[in-house]
């Protein structure tokens, strides 16, 4: 719990019609929603699938493939985002009565990312006729062009951010392609396949496919429990439609109708389906998914997510959750490992570089991304945190990237690879997240060369922590019911953020738990009467024992124990004055 400077968020005055709590009002307006239809999260509000550039020709090629019964190999990806992409596809196109379906997820320790020459070789020797990318493929100009050499008709589907060139693949569907007008530029990966096969259906309805002698029609609104995962495991922005998607996901899982896969990774996380939020799927679900990626290889969890019984549901969760409990106890010592690089090389954060690249000889490939997403939040800066490719430490490096607002990860490696030719042999991703590779006798070399292309783009100022508050909290509303309704009122994730709110407080308990964590009773100022329970976790500031008064960042949260629900702080900060 570092240091971060505190702003508080600005509510817009609105005169909103139709009753709404005012505190949820308020923090709505602190959102930019400047009104109630915003929220409004049917999927009649979806943006329409047609303005998605490509849609047409992926479906004709999906067409084609379903009239001929041709063989169809999905070329997944290793993270949950790929993941559900790749069951998502298989059970759509199962349903519209695609007889011949396979699927691959290339081993990141022995393929890399995406549709290269070696998984074009490797699918190969499954006999398919048509290759579909989910969550990859966008930057596959080799691999694309291997598989039209051999003859096979290839679909991209994406979400990632494009080079220069595109592959030349029969179609791409990707928001983020150029002359692409559809308006949802932040859909994952899941969600883009999502969208492929709902204009499927459309035109197999115009053909009247369904009934008669064809399959019954599918209800895809029943794979909407795999696009929620899969959108909040890969982070990526929660705009309304993102939101509208996950919305319509978590009240499926709720209902009891989500996949036995899905209810089992819940279980095995400890959390109940039943009032499930986007946070329960982010760091119950997706951690556990993104584990078998991480350390083996994603079939596991794909396999997970096809189980068709609670059973075999149950078994492969417990196998997921025994790799993320490995997966843990590897990060926790490249966690430290990387806190004492970074204490070495400065006293302090402001003598840190503007940018940090860690490596440390043994540190584990699937997990970089993990140690440079802590290092980025501790320290407030973009963060690359490097593997050894194999065991070969002198052959090449596999780095993986997370950075700050401000600085665009993927653009900042595209003009590091502009200046300093042949340094960077791949590289791809997003703004916030990307991965890159590099001969290992050239880590210094590029090490430099980030450090001062960061200083060139971040100003001091951009490297200070800066914590949001939604303000003060009126004492009347810490109640079980406003923070059921606050819990109620997402779904939260990135940039539409839980509420945090701040305030100082009568410190009238504090317990020390596994000399890690802290649990206090509370009271605000303004009411000395009202008790409250707080937790705050992996302190490394801890309050003085003897304090009367704290002041802290915190959100309400529903802590359920023992079949009872109270109200409880959770502690995002303690505001040392």
């Amino acid at each position: 719990m570092n240091g971060a400077t505190l702003i508080r968020r600005q509510a817009a005055d609105l005169d909103w019609s139709g009753e709404m709590h005012p505190l949820l009002r308020r923090v709505y307006s602190q959102r930019g929603v400047t009104g109630p239809e915003e929220v409004e999260l049917g999927l009649a509000h979806l943006a329409p699938p047609e303005s998605l550039k490509g849609i047409e020709d992926a479906v004709e090629l999906l067409l084609a493939a379903l009239r001929e019964q041709r063989k169809v190999l999905l070329v997944g990806d290793f993270d949950a985002d790929g993941a559900t992409s790749c069951v998502l596809a298989l059970d759509a196109l199962h349903g519209f009565g695609f007889d011949h379906l396979d699927y691959i997820v290339p081993n990141r320790f022995e393929y890399g990312y995406g549709l290269t020459p070696a998984i074009v070789e490797l699918a190969r020797t499954r006999n398919p006729d048509l290759l579909v990318t989910v969550d990859n493929g966008i930057s596959s100009l080799e691999g694309v062009a291997a598989a039209r050499d051999a003859g096979l008709n290839v679909l991209i589907t994406d979400h990632h951010l494009p080079a220069a060139q595109l592959p030349a693949a029969d179609a791409i569907v990707n928001p983020n392609q150029p002359d692409c007008d559809f308006p949802a530029k932040n859909t994952a990966g899941v969600g883009v396949i999502f969208y492929v096969m709902l204009a499927l259906r459309r035109r197999l309805r115009e053909m009247n496919w369904f009934g008669n002698e064809g399959p019954p029609e599918p209800n895809l609104a029943e794979l909407l429990d795999l696009v929620a995962v899969g959108t909040i495991a890969d982070v990526v922005s929660f705009d309304r439609n993102n939101r509208i998607l996950v919305h319509e996901g978590l009240r499926r899982i709720r209902a009891g109708r989500a996949r036995p896969g899905v209810r089992a990774l819940l279980k095995v996380a400890g959390r109940n389906y039943a009032n499930a939020v986007a946070a329960d799927l982010a760091f119950g679900v997706a951690p556990r998914l993104n584990a078998a990626g991480r350390l083996t290889d994603m079939s596991t969890g794909i396999e997970c997510l096809l189980a068709e019984d609670e059973r075999s549901a149950g078994e492969l969760a417990g196998a997921l959750d025994e790799i993320n409990r490995e997966r843990r106890e590897i990060q926790a010592e490249m966690d430290e490992q990387a806190v004492g690089f970074v204490a070495r090389l400065a006293q302090s954060p402001q003598e840190l570089p503007a940018g940090l690249c860690l490596y440390e000889p043994g540190w584990h490939q699937g997990v970089v991304g993990i140690v440079a997403s802590r290092i980025k939040d501790r320290l407030h800066r973009p963060v690359i945190a490097f593997a050894t490719n194999g065991e070969n430490a002198q052959g090449e490096l596999k780095g993986s990237g997370r950075s700050i607002r401000g600085f665009h990860m993927r653009d900042a490696l595209d003009a590091i690879a502009s200046r300093h030719p042949g340094l960077v042999t791949r590289f791809g991703g997003h703004a916030m997240a990307a991965g890159l590779s590099l001969e290992a006798d050239r880590f210094e070399e590029f090490r430099a060369a980030f450090t001062e292309e960061a200083a060139r783009q971040l100003e001091p100022g951009q490297l200070e922590a800066k914590l949001l508050s939604d303000g003060p909290l009126e004492p009347q509303w810490f109640s079980l019911e406003v923070a059921q309704m606050l819990r109620n009122a997402g779904p939260w994730g990135k940039d539409f953020p839980e509420p945090i709110f701040d305030g100082r407080f009568r410190l009238r308990r504090q317990q020390p738990l596994k000399e890690k964590h802290l649990r206090m009773t509370l009271s605000p100022l303004e009411d000395p009467d009202v008790r409250v329970e707080a937790i705050a976790f992996n302190v490394e500031d801890w309050p003085d024992p003897e304090a009367v008064e704290i002041s802290l960042a915190y959100r309400l949260e529903v802590n359920e124990f023992r079949g009872e629900r109270n109200l409880q702080l959770v502690v995002e900060r303690f505001l040392f004055a």
